[in-house]
């Protein structure tokens, strides 16, 4: 599972493969402002319906 310091290096290319995998997740649900992480996990969470350690393995 990767850290939030490799989610932020490689954070276009995760937010690409999470937008084809759920359709249902737009721009505004993948903002990642630093110091707001918990915020943007929140998002994601309530959109897709899996926990912020589900969504993470997807970047495995």
């Amino acid at each position: 599972m990767p850290n939030s310091t490799e989610i932020k290096g490689d954070w276009e290319q995760l937010k690409g493969k999470l937008k084809q995998k759920y359709a249902e997740v737009t721009d505004d649900d993948l903002l990642y402002d630093e110091g707001k992480e918990q915020e943007m996990w929140g998002r994601l969470q309530e959109k897709i319906g899996k926990t912020e350690k589900e969504i993470k393995a997807l970047f495995d």
